[in-house]
């Protein structure tokens, strides 16, 4: 899967971009502030899915302009394909010409792995971050996730009401059970799935480390669950009667909260590295290698599922990294169209294959000639 041609008009800042990218590697760099990431993020919006910045629509289109528009030339599932998206007064999406509803139908034909400084907070916050990025994977390759995983939130939403409600209505207390055997079968359905995708994740996540570190680190990931040790091995209606007796034990614990304490809504991630926790022992160059080993790993399970390699985003991914981590982003990300954006224009001189672009004020300009 390759972009072959961007075209932009009117948004952010860009000034009526004209853009053939190199089929590997493409470097954008320039000062802050000029428009590198708002290339980055036009590029994902071929996705179909919203940005991954925070902020309104709005504020993608172009100061004093009626309108931005976003146009895409694309080869994926073995065929030349277009798309194009127009925001503002005259909204439109196309995907070969054809006209869309909406955005989200370009979904599943030009697909993308971003990732952006926020992305650290996989690491560095808390288990909710990490349980959204593990949710989101799943949910791009096993649609049947989404459902399981809203129907437990939804069961999990009224049991927690429910639990508030107890103190006014203590004759409720019987329909506790009732959620409880909902629970349990969603969490499980949740949980197997979770746990499938993450035995993958951690193959690739470790694979992708120990290349970015130069063999010199070892990246273990640990999943933190209702479930824990052998316990992980049992079968469906075994885990379900597991989880079933873990929410008896919760009880006096969940009212004196007032919420459910025990459950899959509260898994988590661990990243150890050399055995030690990342999140509270790793330098700032480690965990950003944590990081975006997780989000290449992402990538490369993508592919094994859609059958070729996502376009990979990575928006100011060399800042805390050492020359041996840049250049294995630069030279080592095998069979992928990658775009990199920088300040510096140093890891050029590492570049073996692909093309560098200087980004100056929403103008974007290919830089010296293209590198075979």
């Amino acid at each position: 899967m390759r972009l072959e041609n961007l075209r932009l008009c009117g948004y952010r800042n860009l000034q009526e971009v004209q853009f053939t990218p190199h089929v590997g590697v493409n470097i954008v760099f320039g000062d802050n502030a000029q428009g590198k990431t708002n290339l980055i993020e036009a590029i994902w919006m071929l996705t179909g899915a919203k940005s991954f910045r925070p902020g309104r629509e709005r504020d993608l289109i172009q100061k004093g302009a009626a309108q931005a528009r976003v146009e895409g030339a694309f080869f994926a599932q073995d065929r030349h394909q277009t798309a194009s998206i127009t925001l503002g007064d005259k909204r439109g999406v196309q995907l070969n010409g054809v006209e869309k509803k909406s955005a989200s139908a370009l979904a599943g034909s030009f697909c993308c792995v971003v990732f952006s400084p926020a992305h650290l907070s996989i690491v560095k916050d808390g288990p909710q971050l990490r349980r959204r990025f593990l949710d989101g994977a799943i949910c791009q390759i096993r649609p049947q996730f989404i459902t399981a995983l809203y129907q437990y939130r939804q069961a999990l939403a009224q049991k927690n009401a429910l639990i508030k409600d107890l103190y006014k209505n203590a004759e409720l207390y019987d329909l506790l059970a009732v959620f409880d055997e909902k629970l349990c079968q969603l969490g499980v359905r949740v949980y197997q799935m979770r746990r499938r995708y993450f035995a993958a994740l951690s193959n690739w996540a470790g694979q992708i480390y120990s290349g970015l570190s130069g063999g010199r680190e070892t990246l273990t990931l640990c999943y933190d669950s209702v479930f824990s040790g052998d316990e992980q091995a049992l079968d469906a209606p075994q885990l379900q009667q597991l989880y079933s007796q873990r929410l008896q034990e919760a009880k006096k614990d969940d009212l004196r909260a007032g919420y459910s304490t025990v459950g899959v809504h509260r898994d988590d991630l661990r990243f150890l590295i050399g055995g030690l926790d990342c999140r509270l022992y790793g330098s700032q160059g480690q965990q950003r290698s944590v990081a975006l080993a997780l989000k290449l790993a992402e990538g490369y399970l993508l592919r094994e599922f859609i059958g070729e390699t996502p376009v990979m985003l990575l928006d100011d991914v060399m800042s805390e990294l050492d020359p041996s981590r840049q250049n294995y982003i630069l030279n080592h990300l095998e069979d992928a169209q990658v775009f990199i954006t920088c300040c510096d224009r140093t890891p050029i001189e590492q570049l073996l294959t692909g093309r560098a672009f200087y980004m100056k004020s929403g103008h974007l300009e290919p830089c010296g000639s293209e590198e075979d």
